[in-house]
């Protein structure tokens, strides 16, 4: 059933979508060496869809923001939701990345101001987001004080700075893009560590929360990507894919136990670390002119494009049957003293 303001429910995590679909779009285009046209045209349609769905979200956070500001303050409240606000300048960010793959740099303006907005944003989420920890603690904190915060997904707000050389470089940006990279890339380590110290000494997350364990995949594969694109020594490319492929085979036990739920958006998390996975794969493949890579490269597009797919659909049937934009079961995440 329908819940009579659906509106008031539209988190902005619901812009894991368009980094899904544009994820997908990047994926495709790199295989157009290898699949040809197909690719291309692929590609094409998964831009266009991730940029229908941004604006389609865009209207609704603008119109859910003047009609129910205080579910949008519950948000940027909530210890684990706060965090999805970094999508929205990812997004950005990804978007200039795919019009500038498919567009060859037509839309110059267009695709320069995605890119600032981005940037600027996700540079904004990242400060606020770390400027949290030290804000005074109020009479009111839970006794795990900062700890519920600390989740895989709090990688999109810290570390999501390393998606900025993508499209910045080539805009001729390389000067800031290349700084707000090295600024993602310090961090990664000091969340993962964060996030790994979080559930060994305070007990495991909320199974609403696992799929955002795959989010630890995409910061070794974006890094992976730049430090191809830059131009890195194959060696340090090879070993981001490495590091990449361990983490995936590391979250793949996770993946039936996230099938036993209800679907809900935070599924999409998937999406984009399988997508820049796969990028990466494809991009050692074209470095190594390895027959191995290019047919895991083509497995992981066919993989990440069922899953994405999948996720697609069963977000449809969600708006349709009206269990997606309403009221859920909130997640526990108190951390248990040892």
């Amino acid at each position: 059933m329908s819940h009579p303001t659906p509106l008031k429910f539209l988190m902005p995590g619901w812009f894991a979508i368009v980094m899904g679909l544009s994820g997908l779009a990047l994926a495709w285009h790199r295989a157009q060496g290898l699949l040809g046209d197909l690719a291309l045209g692929v590609a094409l349609v998964a831009g266009a869809a991730a940029t229908l769905v941004f604006g389609v979200l865009l209207v609704a956070s603008v119109l859910r923001w003047q009609r129910y500001p205080a579910a949008l303050a519950e948000d940027l409240r909530h210890p684990v939701r706060h965090a999805f606000i970094a999508t929205v300048p990812v997004s950005l960010l990804l978007l200039a990345t795919v019009g500038l793959a498919l567009g060859g740099g037509g839309g110059a303006a267009v695709l320069n101001a995605l890119w600032w907005l981005g940037s600027l944003g996700q540079l904004a989420a990242t400060v606020w987001v770390l400027g949290r920890w030290l804000a005074p603690a109020p009479a009111a904190a839970p006794a795990g004080g900062l700890w519920p915060a600390v989740t895989p997904v709090l990688l999109i707000p810290v570390v999501g700075n390393v998606v900025a050389p993508l499209a910045g470089v080539a805009l001729g940006h390389d000067l800031w893009a290349l700084a707000q990279f090295g600024l993602g890339a310090f961090l990664w380590p000091v969340v993962i560590v964060l996030v790994m110290v979080r559930r060994i000494a305070h007990g495991p997350l909320p199974d609403r929360v696992l799929p955002a364990w795959f989010i630890t995949l995409a910061p070794p594969a974006v890094i992976g990507v730049v430090a191809a694109q830059m131009g890195a020594p194959r060696a340090v490319v090879l070993g981001l894919w490495g590091t990449g492929l361990f983490f995936l085979l590391w979250l793949l036990p996770l993946v039936r136990r996230i099938a036993q739920q209800p679907f809900a958006v935070p599924f999409w998390a998937l999406s984009f670390p399988l997508a820049a996975f796969t990028v990466l794969t494809l991009r050692v493949a074209e470095l190594t002119l390895s027959g191995g890579f290019r047919t895991l490269g083509v497995l992981m597009l066919a993989l990440t494009s069922v899953v994405i797919v999948w996720l697609g659909f069963a977000t449809v049937r969600g708006l349709r049957e009206g269990s997606l934009l309403a009221p859920e079961p909130v997640a526990s995440i108190t951390p248990v003293t040892p």
